[in-house]
């Protein structure tokens, strides 16, 4: 494995650890990253204290300097399946500025970039405590 993708996933395992409350249903790491010009791809899945359900879908590539996420979708869904929101770069909405990155929230469709688990896993904490 690359050692900035071994980073990158040491990373994400540590953020997902430190979520005492969140129960890890899986986490599959497929390493195509020895192959020249393949990604290495992740899926997780994340069950919340109230049912609700985050899961991950990441392809990524090590570049010299960093690692890039060349498709990836973040899906959150309450406890009986309707979804909350979801990123993903998912290429559907080419009118949308910055696509194909964008934001499924309700039925809007939002411009964003793609987030880091440790803020989606930031803005769930909101949908779960929303006085906090």
């Amino acid at each position: 494995m690359i050692p900035n993708l071994s980073r990158y996933l040491d990373r994400l395992y540590a953020t997902i650890h430190s979520r005492h409350e969140v129960m890890v249903e899986e986490f599959e790491l497929f390493d195509n990253s020895a192959v020249a010009g393949r990604t290495s791809e992740l899926f997780i899945r994340l069950r919340f204290w109230d049912g609700s359900l985050l899961q991950v879908e990441e392809a990524l590539v090590a570049r010299a300097f960093a690692i890039v996420k060349v498709r990836y979708n973040y899906h959150y869904q309450r406890a009986d399946s309707t979804q909350v929101f979801r990123y993903d770069n998912a290429p559907h909405y080419p009118d949308l500025p910055g696509f194909p990155q964008h934001k499924h929230e309700g039925d809007q469709m939002l411009s964003v970039p793609a987030p880091d688990l440790s803020q989606v896993l930031r803005e769930i904490d909101r949908h779960l405590c929303p006085d906090t």
